[in-house]
């Protein structure tokens, strides 16, 4: 949370990634969103490290090795003394056509997010949420879709879920979304035909009808929104499990799309690693320090100073750049 002589950066969301290191080492990707995001100059240096190659630091290798999370996102293996911790960040380890696939990378000590690390936490299959969306548009094709999602690797994987599925009209973008979109598409992830949405006042009701549009979550309830008249107002997140949350937003259209593992892929990557002792931070540690404890390894949380619940799904990726609409 504080600035480093030397950063080892898992991925460039807000709450894993800040300006202000002297040197940050990370994967290529990972570097170019930051310089996006934070300036050229958020850091003294940048030293890129590509998937799976070592990198020396002292006494220790250390590696990078897919995550699965967003584009670049990285787990960190540290090797010392023949002994290996694998450092996850955030991680998922379904297909994701906007990414790396996540890599099961053995280890003795195992650092695991836990977002959703409760059982009721099962996340559906990406393409019933697609497809919810198709129903929507059928349904309501006068209707524009405000979808809301991060716009940090949520919305380029909408995009390239959307691309996936066949729907290849045009995508329209709140104007925070634009610079990650065209990042995304320089990195070669196919993400088709996208505009940003130039509209002003009631030409905006009729231009967008039947179209989808996809803008930060904190743009859903602004007079941006409104400027729509009567959109389908969506979201994509992992928390639309909570039916409270949908409510609370006042949305038509939950989708509940996460780039977090969910229960079961943070049970079954824990096995599969090997790993017997087990460090579980951001998000619900008890129920998996339990299970840990149950299939006789050893787990603790690993509290991280200024690291609170509420950052739980990166809510801060939209909100730490201010960009215009």
């Amino acid at each position: 949370m504080r600035p480093q002589k030397k950063a080892f950066i898992t991925h460039a969301h807000a709450d894993h990634a800040r300006a202000g290191h002297e040197t940050v080492v990370a994967t290529p990707q990972t570097i170019a969103i930051m310089k996006s995001r934070y300036g050229e100059n958020c850091a003294k240096k940048f030293e890129a490290v590509s998937y799976h190659t070592p990198y020396q630091d002292g006494a220790v290798t250390i590696s990078f090795h897919p995550a699965g999370h967003v584009l670049g996102s990285a787990q960190i293996r540290l090797e010392y003394n023949k002994e290996v911790i694998v450092v996850t960040g955030d991680y998922k380890t379904i297909p994701d056509p906007s990414c790396a696939a996540f890599e099961i990378v053995p280890c003795d000590i195992f650092v695991t997010e836990a977002t959703f690390g409760l059982p009721v936490f099962k996340h559906p299959a990406p393409q019933t949420q697609i497809n919810k969306l198709f129903y929507s548009l059928k349904i309501n094709p006068q209707r524009p879709h405000l979808i809301g999602a991060y716009a940090l690797g949520k919305a380029q994987r909408l995009i390239a879920l959307l691309r996936d599925a066949g729907y290849n009209k045009t995508i329209y973008l709140h104007g925070a979304m634009v610079d990650l979109c065209h990042l995304y598409k320089q990195e070669g992830i196919d993400l088709g035909v996208l505009e940003k949405v130039d509209a002003r006042g009631n030409e905006k009701k009729e231009r967008y009808k039947g179209d989808i549009i996809i803008a930060p979550p904190s743009a859903l309830q602004s007079s941006w929104a409104r400027g729509f008249g009567d959109p389908v107002l969506g979201m994509a997140s992992g928390w639309m499990h909570v039916k409270q949350r949908a409510k609370q937003r006042g949305l038509e259209l939950p989708l509940i799309l996460s780039d977090h593992a969910d229960w079961n892929e943070l049970t079954q990557t824990i096995l599969k690693t090997g790993a017997k002792e087990i460090w579980v931070t951001h998000g619900r540690e008890d129920a998996l320090i339990y299970f840990c404890q149950q299939h006789g390894l050893t787990a603790k949380p690993l509290s991280i100073i200024g690291r609170s619940d509420d950052d739980d799904e990166d809510y801060l990726s939209d909100r730490d750049k201010k960009e215009p609409a």
